[in-house]
């Protein structure tokens, strides 16, 4: 059969590419023509997906600490991932977050370096992060903003949260206690004022515009078009010609739950095998609150016990790859 293996990361377990190539070689090796081929939606894993990084500069990182940032350079065309300067793991997840004070600043450093060195064409990848400062400190970073004039300027979204509800939806990820939650929506509900009065733009009503705890709203004030990061990833791969004619899709990732379907990985290559004919399976670490009945799933988490998931995952997705053909066809 023709298989196509298209994850994502299994977030702290395995990459997006470890995982691929984990679920990719049981396959091979039963006489299956494999194309493998490793996604991310904008957040963790886009720079990988995109080409991967060749270049390296020390930035400020989400609570000013000075981090070492991978981005991309190549033909005037920029990627940057903003997980790698202003991302919740670089402060050491949610516990070690101040979610109030979190900035996307080093992120706009990197912008800045990267049309200082000539970049005519900017990717900027927005997941993980630490922030929620609706990107006023990339802002400033890149001030003044007039040197994006004839620069394109992309934001690959992995979800499509409005800017206000940002704070509310994913803040508490970050640390945000309840009462930060209420003054950091007070703070964008404030930026969309800011920014209409500053930009001529109104962030408040576009979809996507709080991803990354509104740095895309924010880029989006000076020029940026807001696209799926799946969308990118998955054009820069070419996947539609991948996965047509396939006689099966395997996708993945760490946890499954109803937002894999809205932005995600997950949702976006399920919406194109169904789309082109093709048979898609799951393979996950974990699924929550009945996502398994959108997509054919094996769990495992379910196989295999919680800590076992965790500790051997790419061991554990060559242990099941070969059991996935079975679901070609149905």
């Amino acid at each position: 059969m023709r298989i196509v293996v298209a994850p994502d990361k299994f977030r702290g377990t395995a990459t997006a590419a470890q995982a691929a190539d984990a679920l990719a070689e049981p396959l091979r090796a039963a006489g299956h023509d494999v194309v493998v081929a490793p996604m991310a939606d904008g957040g963790e894993g886009t720079l990988d997906a995109l080409g991967g990084a060749n270049r390296s500069s020390v930035v400020s990182g989400p609570l000013g600490d000075p981090v070492e940032a991978a981005w991309r350079l190549h033909r005037g065309r920029a990627v940057i991932e903003m997980a790698r300067a202003s991302g919740l793991e670089l402060v050491g997840g949610a516990e070690g977050n101040d979610a109030v004070a979190a900035s996307t600043h080093g992120t706009g450093e990197l912008v800045a370096i990267a049309l200082d060195l000539g970049a005519r064409d900017i990717v900027v990848g927005v997941g993980g992060s630490a922030t929620t400062d609706g990107g006023l400190g990339a802002l400033r970073a890149l001030h003044p903003v007039h040197r994006l004039r004839g620069v394109r300027l992309t934001v690959a979204c992995d979800v499509r949260t409005r800017f206000v509800d940002a704070a509310r939806d994913f803040a508490p990820q970050k640390g945000a206690t309840p009462t930060q939650v209420r003054l950091l929506e007070r703070r964008l509900e404030r930026l969309v004022e800011v920014y209409r009065d500053d930009y001529g733009v109104d962030v408040s009503e576009l979809d996507g515009a709080g991803a990354a705890g509104g740095l895309a709203g924010g880029l989006a004030c000076v020029g940026a078009e807001l696209v799926s990061g799946f969308d990118v990833v998955a054009d820069h791969v070419d996947l539609d010609a991948q996965v047509e004619g396939a006689d099966l899709v395997v996708t993945g990732e760490g946890f499954l739950d109803e937002e894999s379907f809205d932005g995600k990985v997950v949702g976006g290559i399920v919406d194109l095998a169904d789309h082109l004919g093709v048979p898609v399976v799951a393979v996950v670490g974990e699924a929550y609150d009945g996502a398994e009945s959108r997509v054919p799933t094996v769990s495992l988490t379910a196989r295999f016990g919680r800590a076992r998931a965790l500790a051997e995952t790419v061991a554990l997705l060559s242990q099941v790859a070969p059991e996935l053909v079975g679901h070609a066809g149905r």
